[in-house]
């Protein structure tokens, strides 16, 4: 008897609940609703074309475990997006199959529960040619999607060179390292990418360091150390991401120390992220630490305010959405850990949105945000707050960074180092630096002047009472 297609998402739901955080669950798992199942091809019904991508980029490997817990080997799932067209009053249903068969042949490592041994790893396949080697890139991933800013600049404009003349520049390796969320992945793959589109001959590979250390591990077990080193000096354009995967395994490091040296020295390009520089690396071989340092090391560091507002109109245009520049000024300004954070901040305000049919507004980031961040102590930035300045006294935002000696600058410019001495840690030099490149006198002089005058003019002190409003919004 043929499986029953509510039955057959019933059961996957039981088993993705238990791999899932509630609210997780609730978010992107409950609203699907089943349609029809048609042999091994399961069809759900999702709200949204962006709620099938993200579906797609963040649970394929539990959405493909669980399919194949109820339908065995060769389970698809199909996705029936509703998208509400404004002119019609009936809603328009595009289908989307799911990109899994091609995750379940190129991602062996990271997919739970499978046999891994009905999965031919890459570097096994016998006589494959070098152009029809998987990338294993997000097409996604481009520099156009790629904010520059301070935080990265340095990286992104290496990378780029990097990406025009694959093994040609001095930046070999680049060494791209910061804390997680930070856009390592993005940049490293960005490179991959526009290589690819630049130079279609060029063989481009992608792969983690525990994917690295994994294949490494199949090949010694499988007595195959020569194919598994042979695939990998053909590589023209080499990324290894998060390479601190590697750490404490001598034997791993030893193989791609051979590979590294013959990369390097034939004139192929190599891509290497982590979280730490060379430097502060533990458990990585001296030679290996060596190596690392003989192309450029690139930090990438934390966005600051007007950064992070520029990631946030990226994200929403690329994904199509409109958003009151308020509100992405206030996600902007409360969330200012990583890149990660901030684009999950947007989702989540959109998964909301959709779900529940509520305009986005300034209420709900405010409620949204709470719930992320745990209502801890946020740290305005002197860039937010130079903006809720000038807005409120309708000034040009690079007002106040001016030469100019207007009175109404010079006052805006004075109550910003004032709020910004108390609503930031940042010591008086950073703070007169960030302002116009004054110095710590002159931030300490804006300080008493706003305080003078907040206890002698009345409307004065009204300025700064409905500025702090806003500020603590």
């Amino acid at each position: 008897m043929d499986k029953d297609f509510l039955q057959v998402w019933s059961n996957c739901l039981r088993f993705i609940k238990d791999n899932v955080k509630s609210a997780e669950y609730r978010t992107w798992f409950e609203p699907i609703v089943p349609v029809k199942l048609n042999g091994k091809m399961l069809t759900i019904q999702v709200p949204s074309t962006f709620y099938y991508e993200y579906l797609e980029e963040a649970y394929i490997d539990l959405l493909t475990n669980a399919l194949r817990r109820e339908l065995g080997e060769g389970a698809e799932l199909e996705y029936n997006v509703v998208m509400q067209n404004p002119m019609h009053t009936q809603p328009t249903v595009v289908n989307y199959p799911t990109n899994n068969k091609k995750r379940l042949y190129n991602d062996p490592v990271n997919m739970p529960n499978v046999d891994h041994s009905e999965i031919k790893t890459i570097y096994s396949i016998p006589g494959i040619p070098r152009v029809q080697i998987d990338p294993k890139l997000n097409s996604r991933n481009t520099f156009n999607r790629l904010v520059e800013g301070e935080f990265n600049r340095l990286a992104r404009s290496a990378g780029y060179a990097i990406a025009t003349n694959p093994g040609k520049t001095t930046f070999n390796p680049l060494f791209i390292y910061g804390g997680s969320g930070l856009g390592k992945t993005h940049l490293a793959q960005a490179i991959g990418v526009e290589t690819k589109d630049r130079f279609q001959d060029k063989v481009v590979l992608y792969v983690t360091g525990h994917e690295f250390s994994s294949q490494f591990a199949d090949a010694t077990l499988n007595n195959s150390r020569n194919d598994f080193l042979h695939f990998y000096q053909m590589i023209d354009l080499l990324i290894i991401d998060d390479i601190h995967e590697l750490s404490g395994k001598a034997k791993t490091q030893d193989i791609f120390f051979e590979i590294f040296n013959h990369l390097h020295q034939t004139g192929k390009q190599l891509i290497i992220t982590s979280d730490k520089a060379p430097a502060d690396m533990e458990g990585i071989a001296d030679r290996l630490l060596s190596r690392f340092k003989w192309g450029l090391s690139a930090e990438l560091t934390t966005p600051d305010y007007e950064s992070r507002k520029a990631i946030l109109k990226q994200y929403a245009y690329n994904e199509g959405i409109e958003i009151n520049d308020d509100i992405l000024d206030y996600v902007a300004a409360h969330i200012t850990n990583n890149i990660r954070e901030l684009e999950g901040a947007l989702i989540s305000l959109l998964a909301h949105s959709t779900l529940n049919k509520e305009t986005i507004t300034i209420e709900l980031a405010r409620q949204i945000i709470d719930k992320l961040v745990k209502n801890t102590t946020r740290e305005l930035s002197v860039g937010y707050i130079q903006k809720v300045v000038c807005d409120y006294f309708n000034l040009q935002t690079d007002a106040i960074t001016s030469k100019t000696r207007k009175r109404e600058i010079v006052q805006a410019r004075q109550i910003a180092m004032y709020f910004a001495k108390n609503m930031t840690k940042l010591s008086l030099a950073t703070i007169g630096s960030q302002i116009g490149g004054k110095d710590h006198a002159t931030v300490l002089h804006a300080c008493k002047t706003v305080n003078n005058l907040i206890d002698t003019d009345r409307q004065f002190k009204g300025y700064i009472e409905e500025i702090e409003k806003k500020l603590k919004i």
